[in-house]
């Protein structure tokens, strides 16, 4: 199955918002409307901030992929994270998501991004194996670490 990835603008949102409520529902990431659509629209209308894309299949909306963009002295440049990567179950186990990473990877390249970097939860097997088949490696000295600073120091959950 061919998708299609088409870079979203504000005009889009409506279109994004229901999909990132279900990825955040399927990652159980605690966020609400309002949270969403704020984050949503700051990455839309300022592109120095990263780029997303939606992936469609046919006529269909699949799913999105969001990157969000730094920087790295230990890449010499632009890095980026793959903050949302999400296909509707339908979506899954047919080679979309192979193909977007292909796709997303070379536009990355194209934004002047040297790294891009990405999460995932430690009992996502499929997600771990789509990613490693791509390229990415787990970088097993190094443990990802937060802070949520909108929360008072003392508050951030053990």
């Amino acid at each position: 199955m061919q998708a299609q990835l088409r870079r979203a603008n504000i005009e889009q949102l409506d279109l994004l918002e229901p999909l990132v409520a279900a990825y955040h529902a399927f990652e159980n990431i605690r966020s609400n409307t309002a949270e969403r659509s704020s984050a949503l629209r700051q990455l839309l209308i300022n592109e120095r901030l990263g780029a997303l894309w939606l992936i469609e299949v046919g006529t269909d909306l699949a799913g999105y992929i969001a990157l969000c963009r730094g920087f790295s002295i230990e890449f010499n440049g632009f890095d980026a994270f793959v903050d949302e990567f999400f296909l509707l179950p339908e979506f899954r186990g047919q080679g979309i998501g192979k193909q977007v990473l292909s796709e997303v990877s070379v536009a990355a390249r194209d934004l002047q991004i040297n790294a891009l970097h990405l999460e995932v939860a430690r009992d996502n097997l499929p997600a771990q194996k789509l990613y490693s088949g791509h390229g990415f490696e787990a970088r097993d000295k190094y443990l990802l670490m937060s802070l949520n600073l909108q929360q008072p120091y003392g508050d951030n959950p053990k």
